[in-house]
């Protein structure tokens, strides 16, 4: 039998998964992407089509990692943006701190408040400060997208960086409400015992 499943070829994570070289994207597009992906690669189907099991399992293994990888990289809007920077030979300096004095004292407060909010289970502090942090996020991937278009790259790894703590910051939220909601439904569940 001949072998029918090429291993995974591609310029890049967009080419992978069938995107325009851009940061605006359709997440439905790229979810749909996934499962196409997924399902290509599932160890039963590449098996089916290769005669060696053992080479057929590492391929599957080996384009499910990068699978994994493209969909993480271009999911979020900071690893997208340092992607795109990567690719355009920009990326150097973008671990270095962030310069912006009014944004560090802006990211701080806020770090600070939901620090206190997710000490205190307090679940209104942080529902009111998750759309502030969504609405800073949409700023910088606004400014990110501008910049990089115009090929400002200073700007645009400037807005990559404060992206990067949007989205740590965003994911601490959102862990955070998880957790009260969990807590919420244990003691739902005590009721029961």
């Amino acid at each position: 039998m001949a072998d029918l499943i090429p291993e995974a070829q591609f310029d890049n994570f967009f080419a992978l998964f069938e995107q325009p070289v851009q940061f605006e994207l359709s997440q439905d597009s790229l979810d749909q992407h996934l499962r196409l992906l997924q399902k290509r690669y599932h160890p039963d189907n590449v098996a089916k089509n290769l005669t060696d099991k053992t080479k057929a399992q590492q391929q599957s293994e080996q384009a499910s990692a990068l699978i994994n990888q493209g969909y993480q990289t271009l999911s979020a809007p900071d690893s997208r943006a340092a992607y795109l920077l990567d690719m355009a030979g920009q990326a150097q300096t973008l671990e270095n701190s962030i310069a912006d004095l009014e944004f560090l004292e802006d990211a701080m407060e806020l770090r600070i408040d939901l620090g206190e909010a997710i000490d205190s289970n307090d679940r209104p502090e942080l529902e009111k400060l998750h759309p502030q942090i969504l609405q800073r996020l949409n700023n910088q991937s606004e400014r990110f997208n501008a910049t990089y278009q115009n090929e400002e790259w200073s700007a645009a790894i400037d807005a990559t960086q404060k992206l990067k703590f949007l989205v740590k910051l965003d994911a601490d939220i959102t862990t955070g409400l998880d957790d009260i909601a969990s807590a919420a439904q244990t003691d739902d569940d005590d009721l029961y015992v």
